[in-house]
Parts: structure tokens; C-alpha cells; sequence
């Protein structure tokens, strides 16, 4: 019998391949400030933008609300739970990349992002992930002249 996912549930690598492969991914990136200013971003793990700064986020889910994949993905980035009506939209953005997290020749990846800014009132402490090999907390002005941040994060801040 053939069933739709759950929210927030992850899809089987095969299906998963197929969508990279034909359609975008909606995703969201959580533009995280600090209350000095300053903006958080991970040294990602995995293809695509393996081993550059990016700020954190992650894919919605087939049957998710934007609402709910903001939680559960602030709940995996960022240690806490924080609601999307206490962030403010950015925009639309467009990440077109050559490669996909997958390792598989042929295809990149394409998303369609949706672009919040969260402004904490305190720095969490955070603990790296099996997306991320670390954390820094940096200022507009050291991500826009970092090679080390990918171009598609830089672009928040031009």
C-alpha cells in the first residue's frame, strides 16, 4: 500500500534521489542574530557546500507547515524551539548547486528557499551535529569578506 509521509518524516534514499534529481526542495534558512549583531553559521558536513559556512536550516517536509518545520528545525539547529511568528521573513531565494548530498553524478541540487531572521536575546551554546563540524558566531561585515562562508549566505548581508 502506497502512503504519504508524515510530517517532518525523512524519505527513503532512493525516493529522496528521485526528488533531487526532478523537482526543487523547499527549504528554510534561519538567519540567527545574536543580540551583539552577530550572525550564526555551521561548517556543513554534507554535499552541497560540504565544508563552508552556511547558516543553518534544512528542508519542509511533505505535509509539514511552515510553522512546524520552523520549530522542528530550530528545535535540531539551534538546541530550542522557537516559533515563526517571532522571526521575520527575509524573501525568496534561489541555491542552485552542481553536486547533491547523495555523491551521485549526473544531477545537482536545486532549492527554493524561504529566508527567516531570528533575533536572539542571548547566544545559545551549541553543540555540533551530524550536519555541522562547528559553530561560529560571526559579523555581517567578516561574513561578506569570508571565503570560508558560501556566496548564497553572503547574499543576506549585501
Amino acid at each position: 500500500m502506497i502512503s504519504e509521509p508524515k510530517p517532518g518524516e525523512w524519505l527513503d534514499t532512493k525516493d529522496f534521489e528521485h526528488i533531487v534529481r526532478l523537482t526543487p526542495l523547499v527549504s528554510i534558512d534561519l538567519i540567527v542574530r545574536s543580540p551583539d549583531g552577530r550572525v550564526l553559521v555551521g561548517r556543513r558536513k554534507n554535499a552541497p557546500a560540504k565544508d563552508i559556512y552556511f547558516v543553518p536550516g534544512g528542508r519542509i517536509t511533505k505535509n509539514e507547515t511552515l510553522a512546524a518545520a520552523f520549530k522542528r528545525l530550530t528545535q535540531m539547529e539551534l538546541g530550542r524551539e522557537e516559533k515563526i511568528e517571532n522571526a521575520r521573513f527575509r524573501g525568496v531565494y534561489e541555491h542552485i548547486y552542481g553536486d547533491n548530498r547523495l555523491g551521485k553524478e549526473g544531477f545537482g541540487t536545486h532549492y527554493v528557499v524561504l529566508a527567516y531572521q531570528l533575533n536572539l536575546d542571548h547566544q545559545p551554546q551549541l553543540v555540533n551535529d551530524r550536519q555541522h563540524s562547528e559553530f561560529r558566531w560571526m559579523t555581517p561585515a567578516e561574513l561578506i569578506s569570508s571565503a570560508d562562508v558560501h556566496q548564497n549566505t553572503r547574499a543576506y548581508f549585501l
